[in-house]
């Protein structure tokens, strides 16, 4: 017989729950272990809400003021607010509902984000390029590292990691510079590279498993995932600057104000999570690697407040926050309430008669009707 999987616990530090309820923000993260996205919020009596949808393989997730888009299996979902500001869906004030997906096939899609153009810009893993949507293909090149010599379904250098600045894509991350298939797997300690999209400059090749780099308050921040640091990368002499030590695999970066909330996750006791220079440095620092979220202060680099993840999720991949969302929730595709829930466009149109059509005007409606 199967053992039963373990409870699902989340626990936060001291002050979290007042850290939230200050800075009035909620949190989305995506874990494809367990094929969910999570919503993190309050109660309205302060209580921890966590709310959970289903999707197959959540990775990369990006957040505008009233849309998420969430990349899975085989798709890139676009999830649209519903709720207008001071409304409220039984007690949930941000209310997400799928309205578009976009089918990409299995590229084992990481990193995506909007660029300044609307357009959706994702990092195709197995591909080893950044893509975008397409009405008729499952996707279009935009661009590729300057040593993968073609495009092939073969994850050579692992690309997973996507910087945006001034809504353009301006750096990436690899595993490592291969250019033959799964080629870094045995580039894991070392050879990890940061490479600059616009000049195809690659700036770092000495990081171990970096990911997620981000561009915030004119810094190109990086997780360093192999030795668990956070850290800013200095362009002009390309060197990575560590700021904090993060107690799990490092996966996941976004800020809010001083604070850069990282995702964490456990290593694998097999695989490409293995045998990292991660892990002697939690047995010297007597620690165990932690699943959960890291809220740590870029100007101390300590770490504020925290959220440990127990039971039967041990890994995240991507996370968002969502400023001025107290709780919020997601539609998913199972239930009755996609069905019933019927959102108007308040903004309708004027429809402007064509030749040989009358308008009828009656009841508040406008009713269309040919001669």
């Amino acid at each position: 017989m199967n053992s039963p999987s373990p409870p699902l616990e989340f626990i936060c530090s001291r002050h979290c729950l007042t850290w939230l309820y200050e800075q009035q923000i909620s949190l989305a993260f995506s874990t494809y272990q367990t094929h969910c996205l999570f919503f993190v919020g309050l109660k309205p009596e302060g209580e921890l809400s966590i709310f959970e949808r289903q999707f197959p393989r959540p990775m990369g997730l990006y957040a505008t003021p009233d849309r998420l888009y969430l990349s899975t299996l085989y798709q890139i979902w676009q999830l649209e607010n519903t709720l207008a500001v001071g409304e409220n869906y039984n007690g949930y004030d941000k209310l997400y509902v799928p309205r578009l997906a976009h089918t990409t096939g299995d590229l084992d899609i990481h990193d995506l984000a909007v660029d300044g153009e609307g357009r959706i810009v994702f990092v195709n893993t197995l591909y080893s390029c950044l893509g975008t949507t397409s009405d008729r293909y499952n996707f279009t090149p935009l661009w590729q590292p300057p040593f993968i010599d073609k495009l092939a379904p073969e994850d050579r250098c692992h690309l997973n990691g996507l910087a945006m600045v001034n809504g353009q894509p301006r750096y990436v991350t690899a595993i490592s510079r291969s250019d033959v298939a799964a080629g870094w797997r045995k580039k894991r300690q070392s050879g990890g590279c940061l490479i600059d999209v616009s000049t195809n400059e690659i700036i770092l090749n000495t990081l171990s498993m970096p990911h997620s780099p981000r561009w915030y308050r004119g810094q190109l921040w990086v997780l360093n995932s192999g030795t668990g640091d956070l850290g800013t990368v200095d362009l002009e002499r390309g060197v990575f600057e560590a700021i904090a030590f993060c107690p799990g695999y490092a996966r996941g970066l976004t800020f809010y104000k001083d604070w850069a909330l990282v995702g964490l996750s456990k290593p694998r006791r097999e695989g490409a999570f293995s045998e990292l220079t991660l892990d002697e440095r939690l047995t010297t620092k007597e620690a165990e690697s932690q699943c959960g979220i890291a809220i740590i202060n870029i100007k101390t680099g300590n770490i504020d407040h925290w959220i440990q993840i127990e039971g039967m999720i041990t890994e995240l991949y991507d996370l968002q926050v969502l400023p001025g969302v107290q709780r919020p929730m997601a539609f998913g595709f199972k239930t009755d309430e996609i069905c019933n829930w019927i959102a108007i466009d308040p903004q309708r149109p004027a429809l402007q008669p064509q030749r040989g059509e009358t308008l009828i005007r009656g009841s508040g409606q406008i009713f269309p009707e040919f001669q």
